[in-house]
């Protein structure tokens, strides 16, 4: 097996995107994403048993337009990566049951990644894939709200604080719906946010009170975790006053001051964390990350305290193969034994877990 350059296919399935990428080395060579994102609009939100039924319908085409964009055939691949968890159990069992088939079908080695660690390991993409030192990421999507250092992308990642309930991703769409605007939440808020004004309403900053902050000296319970809950709650309270009032919701108000409740909180956070663990360079990743606002508000604070925020296109920030094939690479040049397939996926695999080791 190749371990200088390692040609690496790798398979993403946690929530309703079906990723197939292909990486040579740090060479990005296709990434080819399915989503059944349409299939959900009605429920406003993921259903989980249609993702994966969408999974099972789109697995097989994808991999192979992925193949032939590459213009590399399966025999040609060194190793294959796939998703293990966390994400949505179904989703994730039917890209791992995929993943094992590939791997017996053709003998090559397989890799079971996490999901996390993965959205960082788009930074391995390019520029000789090395990653900064002091490195720190920022994830935020429809299933995640978490902050991280990063010492050693396959060996040593730490999870630094995170949501204790909704994710920012998640927060947007149930307020979204609140305000009758279209799902997914995050593009519709963040479009309405625009014409409205972010200190119409004192809504409330989770778990920024001092109870849960405490000091550097001694550190509060939560004092880099965010909640949302509170949050939206707040603007349904709001929403239903109005309501009862009749009269008109002023959406676009709404919508900017709970916009900015999330961003802030989140960014305050996360500069706190970056700051008091020696963080120079901040990559940000999820869906959520391609809120305008947000990647502001971030990179503002962030320059006051000379720490450089990487945001990758849009297309690598969501859920993808590319960055779970980028990781996987990475694990074969470093000489990571393969998973193989003696292992189950994993809803809440922890982000400590770069890889999930080989059974003994």
């Amino acid at each position: 097996m190749n371990t200088t350059e390692p040609l690496v296919l790798g398979i993403e399935s946690s929530c309703d995107e079906t990723g197939a990428g292909i990486v040579r080395g740090t060479e990005l060579l296709t990434n080819t994403v399915s989503s059944s994102m349409e299939q959900h609009v009605r429920f406003g939100g993921v259903i989980p048993e249609i993702a994966s039924r969408a999974h099972l319908e789109a697995f097989v085409p994808t991999v192979r337009a992925a193949l032939a964009e590459a213009e590399v055939s399966l025999a040609e691949v060194d190793a294959i990566a796939v998703t293990s968890g966390p994400g949505l159990a179904g989703a994730l069992m039917v890209g791992v049951a995929a993943a094992k088939a590939l791997a017996v079908a053709t003998g090559k080695p397989l890799y079971a990644i996490n999901h996390l660690v993965a959205h960082v390991g788009v930074g391995l993409l390019g520029d000789g894939g090395e990653l900064p030192e002091h490195l720190g990421a920022l994830l935020v999507s429809g299933g995640h709200t978490e902050i991280l250092a990063v010492e050693s992308i396959t060996s040593d990642v730490r999870l630094l604080g995170s949501t204790i309930d909704d994710a920012a991703g998640e927060a947007y769409d149930k307020v979204a719906r609140l305000l009758g605007l279209a799902y997914p939440g995050g593009p519709a808020i963040d479009a309405a946010a625009v014409d409205g004004d972010p200190r119409a309403f004192a809504f409330p900053r989770g778990l920024t009170a001092g109870k849960y902050m405490g000091s550097v000296e001694k550190p509060g319970p939560h004092r880099y975790d965010m909640s949302f809950s509170g949050l939206k709650t707040a603007v349904a309270r709001v929403v239903e006053t109005f309501q009862a009032a009749r009269q008109p919701v002023p959406v676009a108000d709404v919508a900017a001051s709970f916009q900015e409740s999330v961003v802030d909180v989140i960014s305050r956070k996360t500069v706190l964390a970056c700051t008091e663990h020696g963080i120079t360079t901040l990559l940000m990743g999820g869906g959520v990350a391609a809120n305008s606002r947000l990647r502001e508000l971030v990179t503002e604070r962030c320059s006051r305290h000379g720490i450089t925020v990487v945001v990758p296109p849009l297309s690598l920030c969501t859920d993808n193969g590319a960055m779970v094939a980028a990781l996987g690479a990475r694990l074969v040049s470093r000489g990571m034994a393969p998973t193989g397939i003696g292992f189950t996926a994993d809803p809440g695999l922890p982000v400590t877990t770069v890889a999930v080791p080989a059974a003994s």
